[in-house]
């Protein structure tokens, strides 16, 4: 007679309390043949998904404890502690499926979720390519841990991240520092990193600690009033959002910060562009990259025209004066053609209260950097960055750079290059890289790098059309020894020069 396999049950059992057992699991547990659980190979007790399971087992059922060879001591197994994990999964999934090919129905219990960060999913992998197998989801620690806080993780179109306390510090400092929430697992031994992480970061004021979540030995407290050496493996830290909360200055100083917006969108943006916007309660800028901000309750937006900029300066300044924290927006790298100067000088002749405004500086990729790597490496050497508007500064000025840097064999990138009403600059231009360079020099023409209208091209000196040019535009223009790839299409400057 043929026996029918059993079926392998991955069952959620909840973060502690009994109670928190889902009716299925209760149903599936009382049902099985075989009943396996983790216990850790010092344990003084039969494990946390056995204890919490302990009211739904049945009389006589099968139980198969699955004792971890190592926790946190070390191993002399040849191939350290990950060999021995390995051979541990690899042994318990062969003794389970002793079981099921007896025909033995098998429930493995999990505390949490089987699928969150559970030891259930290594032994899956294992078998539920071999048996009919079922997972079944079970409350999580963190969504207990919520619950014990009785605090909100998160609200509206907020991104909560799940993060492990084993990453480096400094990784997860810059992860928490631009997360709008984020929980903390794993700690024991990792603690104290994950607290100067959270210190670093500048959560720490708002992160709270949650040990054992819903059982009877569940502790909560402020993340700093926590020692370090109390704190078991079965705990974490929950650090909630501020959405629609007021912003809490606590008594510091107003500041000016610069950021950096980068080319385009949100993917362009740094880490610690992110968290300035995250912790200003004002942003200011030119209402097209006031735009591109993600909306944060509780944050002001001073959207203006882009031919004031020094009276955005001067706003922006004055806000922080009465002790807001505001970010001053600027599309690429604030530090070139854009606001960081303009903020600068006003703060250059300042007086009264404005002129004591701390103000950060905070860079974005440019629109060169991007505009270049879309072609490959244009600005490999030596080069010069000029502007082609003559709002600011007299062309004739501008005449006497373009010959120096094309003279000085410079490979060039050519920012506001034209607009609607300025177009004889840009022919003028031309007309002066052409008595330096050669008419195949390599000219990339980058519009809107970044967007969804992006446009990238590789022409020549020679055969630039100067109407294709807007001020959406950067041109980068190659020095003497500017190559093309055959084939690829891609540009390059190299690294030496010759003479």
């Amino acid at each position: 007679m043929t026996i029918r396999p059993g079926r392998l049950y991955g069952v959620g059992v909840g973060p502690g309390d009994p109670e928190l057992v889902t009716l299925k699991a209760q149903r599936l547990i009382a049902e099985a043949h075989v009943v396996a659980y983790t216990v850790a190979r010092r344990a003084t007790s039969i494990g946390v998904a056995r204890t919490i399971a302990e009211p739904h087992l049945r009389p006589g059922v099968i139980e198969v404890p699955l004792t971890y060879p190592i926790t946190v001591e070390q191993t002399d197994h040849p191939g350290g502690y990950e060999a021995a994990i390995r051979e541990f999964y690899d042994d318990s999934a062969a003794e389970l499926a002793v079981h099921l090919d007896a025909g033995r129905d098998v429930v493995v219990l999990c505390e949490g979720d089987p699928f969150f960060y559970g030891s259930y999913m290594y032994l899956h992998d294992r078998l539920a390519h071999r048996y009919a197998t079922e997972v079944v989801p079970g409350v999580t620690s963190f969504s207990a841990a919520a619950a014990a806080t009785g605090t909100p993780l998160v609200k509206r179109d907020d991104i909560l991240e799940i993060l492990p306390g084993t990453l480096p510090p400094d990784v997860l400092a810059s992860r928490l520092r631009t997360a709008d929430a984020a929980v903390v697992m794993k700690l024991g031994r990792t603690f104290e990193t994950v607290r100067t992480a959270a210190e670093t970061a500048g959560v720490a004021d708002r992160a709270l600690y949650v040990e054992r979540a819903s059982s009877e030995r569940e502790r909560v407290a402020p993340l700093r009033d926590v020692p370090a050496d109390e704190v078991p493996y079965m705990s974490l830290v929950l650090v909630p959002t501020t959405w629609g909360a007021e912003p809490e200055r606590n008594g510091h100083a107003g500041r000016v910060s610069v950021v950096g917006l980068g080319p385009a969108g949100l993917e362009w943006l740094t880490p610690e562009a992110q968290a300035e916007l995250a912790e200003a309660d004002a942003v200011v800028g030119y209402k097209t990259y006031v735009d591109r901000v993600p909306h944060r309750a509780g944050q002001e937006r001073f959207a203006t025209d882009n031919r004031v900029e020094a009276e955005r300066a001067l706003h922006a300044l004055e806000l922080a004066a009465s002790g807001r924290r505001v970010a001053v927006v600027s599309s690429g790298d604030p530090g070139i053609f854009a606001m960081a100067t303009a903020v600068l000088e006003v703060l250059d002749g300042a007086e009264g209260p404005v002129a004591d405004v701390e103000v950060r500086v905070v860079p974005g990729l440019s629109a060169m950097q991007a505009a270049a790597s879309r072609v490959g490496a244009p600005l490999g050497h030596d080069f010069a960055v000029v502007s082609l508007s003559d709002i600011l500064k007299p062309w004739p000025v501008i005449e006497r750079r373009l010959a120096a840097a094309a003279s000085a064999d410079f490979a060039l990138a050519l920012y506001n290059p034209a607009s609607k009403t300025r177009r004889d600059q840009l022919e003028r231009a031309v007309e002066i890289l052409r008595e330096y360079r050669a008419p195949e020099t390599p000219i990339v023409v980058a519009r809107a790098v970044g967007s969804d209208v992006e446009d990238v091209s590789v022409t020549t000196l020679g055969a630039l059309d100067p109407a294709v040019v807007d001020m959406r535009t950067l041109l980068i223009v190659g020095s003497s020894q500017t190559r093309v790839l055959a084939g690829t299409g891609q540009v390059y400057t190299p690294r030496s020069h010759p003479g």
